[in-house]
C-alpha cells in the first residue's frame, strides 16, 4: 500500500517496508518551503523486543499537499521519474546516493512514497545562503561521477522512458513559460538585474531551440536536472562527501546543464565568477579521470556558457509562476533562482546567444 498522507504512515506499514517489528513512530516534518514537489517527514523508530534497533530513523517523502503541484508532477512524469530512478537505475552509481529502502508509484498518478536513509547527520545549505567554493568543488566532481557513468549511453531503447532533454516534456514546459512569462515578470520582475528583463523575454519560447543548440553538439548522459545545492547534503569539511536528493526531473541530454544550473544558482555571483574556471576544470578532469575520451575542455566551458539559458531560467519562471507559494521561504526560494540564474546568463552574453539561438 502506498500512503497518501502521512496519517496513513503506521506501525504496521513500517514494519512491512523494514522488514522487523517497529513499535514507535515519531513524525518531524523537515525541508518546509524547500521542496516544491514533495513532503518530507523524519520518522524516529522504536523496535519490538529483541529486533536490531537500526536503523534509528528514516525519512518517508510523499507527495505536496497541494494540488498545483501536484499536478505539475504528474504531468511532467516527474514522481514517476525518481521512483523507476531508484527502483532501476540507483545501483549503478558508485558514490553520492542515499540508501532507499522502498520507492514505489501508481503510475499515472501523484501517489508515491519513497523511504529512505536519514541524513541528518550531514548538512543542507540553503540556496539564498549558496555554496561555499569547497562545496561547489565537492559537487562539481561528484556530478561528474555520476555523468561519467551514463557518458554516451543513454540513447538505447531500454532508458527510452527517462524523457529526453529535446524531447516533449521540454516543448511543453517551453510553451508554458510563455504563458508564464507575464505573471513571473510582475512578481519578480522589480527584483532583477539591469538587463535580465530582457533575458527572460527573449527566454520564454526558446528553451527548447537552446537545449537542441547544445544536444547537438556534445555527447548525452543521464542528467539530474535540478541539481541545486538544496537538493545535495554534505559530509564534514574536507571529507568529499555529499549525497544527491530528489531524482524527480531526470532526463537523458548533455551533461553540462547540470553543471550550468548548479553554479549558476547556488554560488553567490561573486563568488562563482571567482572559482568558475577550477570549477569547470575539476569536472572536466574528473570526467576524464572516469574515462570519459574525446570531450575537450573548449568545448565543455562552450556548453556551460550556453547552459545558462537551459534549466535555470526555465526553473525560475516555473517555480516562480506556475506553483503554490504560500510560504515565505519558497518565496525567498524563487526570488534567489530569478536573480542568480539571469546574472549568470548575463555573464555568460546571454541576451546575444539568445537571440542568434532564436
Amino acid at each position: 500500500m502506498i500512503p497518501k498522507l502521512v496519517s496513513e504512515v503506521t506501525l504496521d506499514w513500517m514494519s512491512d517496508v523494514l522488514e522487523k517489528t517497529v513499535s514507535g513512530l515519531e513524525f518531524t516534518q523537515i525541508g518546509q518551503g524547500v521542496g516544491i514537489m514533495g513532503e518530507l517527514f523524519r520518522v524516529d523508530l522504536q523496535y519490538g523486543a529483541g529486533e536490531e534497533p537500526e536503523p534509528k530513523s528514516v525519512v518517508v517523502k510523499l507527495p505536496s499537499a497541494f494540488e498545483e503541484n501536484r499536478a505539475q508532477g504528474v504531468a511532467l512524469g516527474m514522481f514517476e521519474s525518481e521512483v523507476r530512478f531508484y527502483q532501476e537505475l540507483a545501483s549503478d552509481v558508485a558514490v553520492g546516493l542515499p540508501r532507499v529502502f522502498m520507492a514505489e508509484i501508481e503510475r499515472g498518478t501523484a501517489d508515491f512514497v519513497i523511504v529512505m536513509e536519514d541524513l541528518s547527520n550531514l548538512e543542507m545549505v540553503e540556496q539564498a545562503v549558496g555554496m561555499t567554493a569547497e562545496q561547489a568543488m565537492t559537487a562539481v566532481r561528484t556530478l561528474a561521477n555520476v555523468h561519467a557513468t551514463w557518458w554516451d549511453r543513454v540513447r538505447t531503447d531500454d532508458l527510452e522512458w527517462i524523457p529526453s532533454m529535446v524531447g516533449d516534456r521540454i516543448a511543453m514546459v517551453d510553451q508554458m513559460l510563455i504563458e508564464l512569462l507575464p505573471g513571473f515578470l510582475d512578481a519578480f520582475g522589480d527584483a532583477l538585474p539591469p538587463g535580465g528583463r530582457a533575458v527572460y523575454e527573449h527566454f520564454a519560447g526558446s528553451y527548447l531551440k537552446v537545449n537542441q543548440t547544445v544536444a547537438k553538439r556534445s555527447p548525452w548522459t543521464l542528467c539530474h536536472q535540478d541539481f541545486r545545492v538544496e537538493n545535495l547534503l554534505f559530509g564534514p569539511v574536507g571529507s568529499g562527501r555529499m549525497v544527491i536528493l530528489d531524482w524527480q526531473g531526470i532526463g537523458r541530454g548533455p551533461g553540462a546543464y547540470d553543471l550550468g544550473y548548479l553554479l549558476g544558482g547556488s554560488m553567490r555571483p561573486e563568488l562563482r565568477r571567482r572559482h568558475e574556471r577550477a570549477l569547470l576544470t575539476a569536472y572536466h578532469d574528473r570526467l576524464s579521470e572516469s574515462g570519459v575520451a574525446g570531450y575537450t575542455l573548449n568545448q565543455l566551458t562552450e556548453d556551460y556558457a550556453i547552459s545558462q539559458l537551459q534549466g535555470g531560467l526555465a526553473t525560475a519562471m516555473v517555480v516562480g509562476a506556475g506553483m503554490d507559494l504560500s510560504n515565505e521561504r519558497g518565496l525567498q526560494l524563487a526570488s534567489t533562482m530569478a536573480t542568480r540564474h539571469v546574472t549568470a546568463a548575463m555573464d555568460h552574453d546571454g541576451l546575444t546567444r539568445l537571440q542568434s539561438i532564436s
